[in-house]
């Protein structure tokens, strides 16, 4: 994996750049859909390659258990498994560490989770995440982490944030043209953040994710804590944001000089009858939408926007037609795309700071990033 620069906001940190991937290139700032399961839901390969995605997002912790690594090499790695020729990265199951605090125990050796699926147990340790990883393809691996819950003790914080940095130099190199990003944990400390990410960037990670946010707190500590932490990581290296995905936290982060984004905002969403549009968030089974013959958005060309109109929508919704999750899921992921295109196309003129500006007008104000 290599990573170029190709230009910069005159009037903040914000850059334009490309990641270089065994899979192909995709741009940054980008957007990642979560694929969770192999699959980012209701939508295949050809909906996500029309909407102008580059990158998928899924989960080691998920597929190792079900249909579980070895499988999915056998039938070619994820790439071949989900139909998806492009980018992939994996998170390392580190976000359950968080998630499934009932279902699992923490040790310096690793993470023993009880499965949520059968009650079986798993054993994840740095290695081994590393390996399920490789099994799957990826090409952006995650080392295993500890993020901390929102609130939590500052000495909770010192010891997960030393605990992550000790599975970090556990962690095996994949080979070459694979990356394996190192994790900057902290909390919301100001102090710990810069440590957690002056120790990860003494080992010269070839990309740096910032975790531990989306996990509760407000949204003005989440922009600070960003902020603070990227003053302390190398700007030659890509930055990804995990699991905070708002429009809002979008262009803030990328005003702070972050490169990378997954969210389940778009989709989740969009199955629960929400649509992105430019004039705000948009509830589709509201009542004043039943003879509504307008699109969601009339600035939009997803196939839901030249299709169908709000009244359809709302009806699909009403009867629990799949084609209602369907058609909004796919929406908010053309408005992510095109949101993502906009930020690109405004950094090299510095009209980044006026976008901003613009979401924090249409929403949405929502906690619940991640899963």
């Amino acid at each position: 994996m290599s990573f170029e620069i190709l230009s910069r906001d005159p009037v903040s940190a914000a850059r334009v750049g490309r990641v270089h991937t065994p899979h192909g290139s995709f741009d940054t700032p980008a957007f990642m859909p979560v694929g969770t399961k192999a699959v980012v839901k209701t939508l295949d390969s050809a909906d996500l390659h029309a909407a102008g995605v580059q990158v998928l997002l899924s989960n080691t912790y998920h597929l190792s258990l079900r249909p579980g690594a070895d499988n999915i090499a056998r039938m070619g790695g994820l790439h071949r498994f989900m139909s998806w020729d492009r980018p992939i990265l994996t998170d390392s199951g580190g976000y359950q560490v968080f998630s499934l605090a009932d279902l699992r125990k923490i040790t310096d050796e690793g993470v023993e989770f009880r499965s949520h699926l059968d009650g079986s147990v798993v054993f994840f340790t740095p290695e081994r995440v590393v390996e399920i990883q490789l099994k799957l393809g990826s090409d952006i691996l995650m080392p295993l982490d500890e993020p901390s819950p929102y609130p939590c003790e500052r000495s909770e914080v010192e010891r997960a944030g030393a605990r992550t940095f000790a599975w970090w130099k556990r962690s095996p190199i994949p080979p070459e043209g694979r990356a394996l990003f190192g994790i900057v944990q902290g909390g919301v400390y100001a102090d710990l953040r810069r440590q957690c990410a002056e120790q990860i960037a003494s080992t010269d990670p070839p990309g740096f994710a910032i975790g531990g946010l989306s996990m509760g707190e407000p949204a003005a500590l989440l922009h600070e804590t960003v902020e603070r932490t990227m003053e302390h990581l190398p700007i030659s290296k890509p930055r990804y944001l995990m699991g905070a995905g708002t429009p809002v936290d979008i262009v803030r982060a990328v005003l702070a000089g972050v490169d990378m984004f997954d969210c389940i905002l778009p989709t989740r969403l969009g199955r629960n009858g929400w649509a992105f549009t430019t004039e705000g968030m948009l509830k589709v089974r509201k009542s004043s939408f039943q003879f509504d013959d307008s699109p969601l958005d009339s600035t939009c060309t997803c196939p839901c926007c030249r299709q169908f109109t709000r009244a359809y929508l709302r009806h699909c919704f009403n009867i629990d037609e799949i084609l209602g999750l369907r058609m909004l899921s796919l929406h908010n992921i053309y408005f992510y795309s095109r949101l993502l295109r906009r930020i690109r196309e405004a950094i090299p003129h510095g009209k980044l700071k006026g976008l901003l500006k613009e979401v924090e007008q249409t929403g949405p104000p929502l906690k619940g990033r991640r899963e």
